[in-house]
């Protein structure tokens, strides 16, 4: 899997730099995080295997070892929206590390799944209105949207097309120094220039949905699908 993901980096870096009019000059190329979701099923922990030891916990509702087209994923259930009571078995959790955050650095996240549902919050670090700032990738109406929210600003681009057709891709999610940028299948498909400020707070990563929901005043915006890898890259590692 490890030559198949860096393929893709080239790919989309590729895409970057010749089509992105400035809104991302560069591509972080550091890999802070990567968790390849290759454990087997009834597995409650997910291994960071870049080494610096971001190791998750996995929901008892998560599905694991899901084979398919010579890949191993996490299965994520459909569950209703906004329909009591929440259920945060659903999720897998990498708890709070300063590391974790974007600060100022450029920072992405590119990750491989499949889905037939239309919406759902794929994966985060923090929610709409926390202090420090949060970034988050969703799907509503099956377009992928990358979301970063800064000291300054939030800046939001969309997919114009949805990929919930059943079928593997793979999204990345991009914040530099010039602007937001997402990526399908190797190529940059939205982009907003501008500077977010830098971001940092106190929660984990979560991967499914919300951590702080009730699915009553609070929808927790479950992800349903599959999930064959989640990495993140960094400009700096910043240590």
């Amino acid at each position: 899997m490890q030559m198949s993901r860096s393929w893709i980096v080239s790919v989309v870096a590729a895409g970057l730099l010749a089509t992105s009019g400035g809104a991302a000059t560069a591509s972080p190329d550091y890999e802070l995080a990567y968790w390849n979701m290759n454990e087997g099923p009834g597995s409650s922990v997910m291994h960071d295997v870049s080494g610096h030891g971001f190791h998750g916990r996995i929901g008892r509702e998560v599905a694991t070892g899901i084979q398919s087209d010579g890949r191993t994923a996490y299965g994520f259930e459909r569950l209703e929206p906004d329909t009591p009571p929440a259920r945060p078995g659903h999720l897998v959790i990498v708890p709070d590390d300063e590391r974790l955050n974007p600060g100022s650095r450029d920072y992405s996240i590119e990750m491989r799944l499949r889905t037939r549902d239309h919406f759902g919050n794929i994966v985060q670090k923090g929610q709409a209105t926390v202090r420090g700032g949060s970034f988050k990738l969703q799907i509503p109406n099956g377009r992928v949207q990358c979301w970063f929210r800064g000291s300054r600003t939030s800046l939001l681009v969309t997919a114009p097309r949805p990929i919930n057709d059943g079928r593997w891709h793979t999204v990345r999610c991009q914040r530099t120094g010039d602007g937001v940028s997402l990526a399908v299948d190797g190529d940059v498909v939205a982009q907003r220039e501008g500077w977010t400020g830098p971001i940092a707070n106190s929660w984990p990563i979560a991967i499914g949905g919300k951590t702080d929901c009730d699915q009553v005043d609070v929808g927790c915006d479950y992800f349903a699908g599959d999930i064959d890898f989640i990495a993140i890259d960094v400009e700096d590692p910043g240590w």
